[in-house]
Order: C-alpha cells, then sequence, then structure tokens
C-alpha cells in the first residue's frame, strides 16, 4: 500500500518497536515520539490515526516506551492515542473509529489562570486483552479496563473496570458482566442504591420506591403517588381509534376502510375540537361519539 508505515519501510527505524506485519495505513495522522511508541504484531492502525508521545517532537523523554500497542490489534480510522506518561493496549484490542485515549488531562485548580495555561495531569492508562471500544468512545487519564471487556460507542470512561465486563454512558458504569455460572447478566445492585428495578406495576399491587426485584428488604417504604396531579398528563389524541363506531358509513364515496380509520383533514383549520359534548368544528357532527365528515367540496 503506498504510502503506508510498515517494517519493510524506512519509516520503521523512527519508533522504538514496529512489529512484524504491522502497518500504519496510508494516510497518516499526527505521529511523533516514535521513539517512544511501540505497535505490536500484525497490529493494523487505520487511516487518519494520530498517535503521539510527549508534548511535541524532538523532546526526550527518557529511557522507556510511553505508548504500547499490543499484537494483532486494529486502531478504527481517525482515532486518537495521546500518551505524556503510560498508555497499555493489550493484544487483540479493537477499536471503532474516532477513539480517543489519553492518560493527561488538563487541571483547574487555579480559578484564575485560564485553564489551557494551567500543567496538565498525567494518569497512567490501561486497555485488557481482547477488549473492543466502540466508535467515539473515550478514554481518560486514569482508566483501567479489564481483559475481554466492552465499551460501548460514545461513552466517557474513567476509573478501573474488571474483566469480562460492559460499560457504557456518560460517566461510564458497568451495565453487564459475565459470571461462569451464569454467563452475562446485569450487575447486581447494592443494598444503599436507589436506581434498582421496582416490583410491580399497578398502583394497587403495593409496590413502594426502591423495591428490589429479589424480594430483599425495601430500603424506602415511601408509597408512589396517588395524586393524579403528581401523575404524567395523558398525551392527548385528536384523532383516537374509537371516535367512529363500529359499522359506521365511511364519509369518502367508493371508500372501505376499516371501523375507526378516519380520514385525515384537507386543511388545517378544519381539525376538530373534541369536548364535553363530543367534536366540534367543521369537520364534526355535534354529539357525543358522532362521526366526523367532511365539508362538501373540500
Amino acid at each position: 500500500m503506498a504510502g503506508a508505515v510498515t517494517p519493510r519501510t524506512p519509516a520503521r527505524y523512527r519508533f522504538r518497536r514496529l512489529g512484524e506485519g504491522a502497518c500504519l495505513a496510508f494516510p497518516q495522522g499526527a505521529i511523533f515520539g516514535e521513539a517512544w511508541i511501540e505497535i505490536g504484531d500484525h497490529t493494523l492502525v487505520g487511516e487518519r490515526v494520530s498517535i503521539s508521545a510527549g508534548m511535541g517532537p524532538g523532546v526526550d523523554l527518557g529511557p522507556h516506551s510511553l505508548v504500547r500497542v499490543g499484537a494483532r490489534c486494529s486502531i478504527g480510522r481517525g482515532s486518537h492515542i495521546v500518551g505524556h506518561h503510560s498508555i497499555d493496549i493489550g493484544d487483540d484490542v479493537f477499536t471503532g473509529p474516532y477513539v480517543y485515549i489519553t492518560d493527561q488531562n488538563h487541571v483547574y485548580d487555579d480559578p484564575e489562570t485560564p485553564i489551557g495555561r494551567q500543567w496538565p495531569r498525567n494518569n497512567p492508562v490501561s486497555i485488557g486483552a481482547g477488549s473492543w471500544l466502540g466508535t467515539g468512545a473515550i478514554i481518560l487519564p486514569g482508566t483501567r479496563i479489564g481483559r475481554q471487556s466492552v465499551v460501548a460507542g460514545g461513552a466517557v470512561v474513567r476509573g478501573e473496570f474488571p474483566d469480562h465486563c460492559v460499560i457504557a454512558g456518560v460517566p461510564a458504569r458497568v451495565v453487564r458482566r459475565y459470571s461462569p455460572g451464569s454467563g452475562w447478566h446485569a450487575p447486581l445492585h447494592d443494598a444503599s442504591m436507589h436506581d434498582a428495578p421496582l416490583r410491580g406495576t399497578s398502583l394497587d399491587d403495593a409496590p413502594r420506591r426502591g423495591t428490589p426485584l429479589d424480594d430483599g428488604p425495601l430500603r424506602d417504604a415511601s408509597p408512589l403517588p396517588r395524586d393524579a396531579s403528581l401523575l404524567p398528563a395523558p398525551r392527548h389524541d385528536p384523532y383516537p381509534h374509537d371516535a367512529t363506531p363500529p359499522g359506521a358509513p365511511d364519509p369518502r364515496p367508493g371508500a372501505s376502510v376499516p371501523p375507526g380509520d378516519l380520514p385525515a383533514p384537507s386543511r388545517l383549520d378544519e381539525v376538530p375540537l373534541a369536548t364535553e359534548d363530543g367534536w366540534e368544528g367543521p369537520t364534526a357532527l355535534p354529539g357525543p361519539g358522532a362521526l366526523r365528515t367532511l365539508r362538501p367540496g373540500a
């Protein structure tokens, strides 16, 4: 591939290590600090991927590599791997496009100094072998993701996460885990949490806010609201399906439609209004449940 960087091109000498069969597709993004970057065997780096070590080219970053990408990885196009302290990506890690991984972030300790001028803070990042990072995921400093884990697209991840889990959300949290005995399942809720699923679906079924599905003790015995003013207002439907009595004739000549399927008004000013006495307006006959008709020639 013309323009690609492989172990058989002169550009390989710039890297701390570029493994056998590795390839950086053309065109590359911003790549500098190659002497502190390692890329494993048979890893494919997509087009326009930026990989950097340090603040800029020509800086001595010490004796050890800062960015290490394992073997047989696939880094999606347009992604960024921005290393200043330590980023470890295990073997067989795949990412979607436009994933952002960094071990450095801005600080805002001084409320008077512009944030961009305050010295940033570093924290190492580690992504376990066999993991998948979805499109647009952001991995922030200090993140440690276990083996064989999934990061959902668009997640903003910071913190430590176990092996075999699904991570999603902003901020990201574990939404599924794997147990050898029971397979993949939702994570167990702590008894102090108030977002556990509720038991029961009716106000009269004695459900209580915070009642867990496992029939454990109530965490919050406050009943659900019974005041109708506290419940969501019903959605107004200007064309209820029961407005036409079964078997009523269709007002359109030659038309054959199921009962309840009413013709839509041809102009905005022909929309009927629902009142206690039935439908009112130029397209409605008075009386409860009356059949709506269009004006002749409308």
